[in-house]
């Protein structure tokens, strides 16, 4: 693991207009998008669907688009949380502990965070998964550097 800080940004798409959304990224001075949805394709996910969004990245910022399922939560921890009317803390417990079976720290390239910004739909990170990942991975490779686009 690299000791050189390592600059890693998160967001969500909604809430946002496309505009908004890519001028945010653009003025964070973002490298690349790092998707860690479960589903990359909903028709609720407008202008972030996956193939369109790995366009628009690559026309309107020159930014590289990668798809991590490796950080997302399985189908049943996610629908049970958002179809099942979960608690985020038993959410959280759950897919920290998905993170560490998964040994997350041993399998992500630091690099390919490094300019990165991990993309998920809530609008803010407060209860979202792609804050729970950084923090994670903050508290084993500590040197993470986090910002938060909302």
């Amino acid at each position: 693991m690299p000791t050189e800080r390592i600059n890693v940004f998160t967001v969500g798409f909604t809430k946002k207009t496309a505009g908004q959304f890519f001028e945010k990224l653009r003025a964070a001075g973002v490298k690349r998008v790092v998707d860690v949805r479960l589903n990359k394709v909903s028709q609720l996910a407008g202008f972030s669907k996956r193939d369109d969004l790995k366009y628009f990245l690559k026309e309107i910022l020159d930014v590289e688009y990668v798809e991590a399922p490796l950080l997302a939560p399985s189908r049943p921890m996610f629908d049970a949380y958002k179809k099942g009317n979960g608690s985020w803390d038993a959410y959280e417990h759950d897919f920290l502990g998905l993170m560490a079976e998964r040994h997350i720290e041993d399998k992500i390239d630091p690099l390919l965070l490094s300019g990165g910004c991990l993309l998920c739909s809530e609008d803010t990170p407060h209860h979202c998964h792609r804050r729970l990942v950084v923090d994670y991975l903050q508290k084993r490779w500590g040197n993470l550097s986090i910002q938060h686009i909302v």
